[in-house]
């Protein structure tokens, strides 16, 4: 809390997980249920970085530290006034550490998503830039978290998530 002396700086929870895996449906009820702030990593992507991944390419290291650092910045402005709930896919754990040395307190919550489940609903996607060829790549990157707050399976309702989540978080 170094960043804000004197600043008492509400929740911060990161839903994480594969493009596909509902991370921002389940951070939206999240960020809904706590009366929170609700931020969506896609929405800080520099054009570059959306260009990139709309072509089929993974992002580089190079290209995440940037935008994970705005993410950070943007999460800990908003959790000054409220609960801030955010979508961050963080598939590896060295981008975890990352926001987690930013994010003071951050919580981390684990969508585990079999791949065919997220396959199905890449398909069906019309409106996203992540195509449905980049999930090997996505699954192929993922270090399930060790230590996240929480873990949930995604393959049940939305209203039973937000429940288990609530009883751990």
């Amino acid at each position: 809390m170094a960043r804000f002396p004197g600043v008492k700086m509400q929740r911060a929870i990161m839903v994480m997980g594969v493009s596909g895996s509902g991370k921002s449906t389940i951070a939206n009820a999240l960020a809904r249920h706590y009366g929170g702030a609700l931020l969506d990593d896609d929405d800080y992507h520099p054009q570059s970085n959306v260009d990139h991944m709309a072509a089929g390419q993974p992002l580089t290291d190079a290209m995440r530290w940037p935008w994970l650092d705005r993410l950070a910045k943007e999460v800990n402005d908003a959790r000054q006034d409220a609960a801030t709930v955010f979508a961050c896919s963080a598939l590896r754990k060295t981008y975890r550490d990352h926001l987690r040395a930013a994010i003071p307190d951050l919580q981390v919550v684990y969508l585990d998503a079999p791949q065919d489940v997220v396959a199905k609903r890449l398909n069906m996607r019309r409106d996203h830039f992540m195509p449905a060829a980049l999930l090997d790549s996505q699954y192929a990157t993922l270090e399930p978290p060790q230590n996240a707050a929480a873990a949930v399976s995604v393959d049940q309702p939305v209203e039973e998530i937000i429940e288990a989540l609530d009883r751990i978080l």
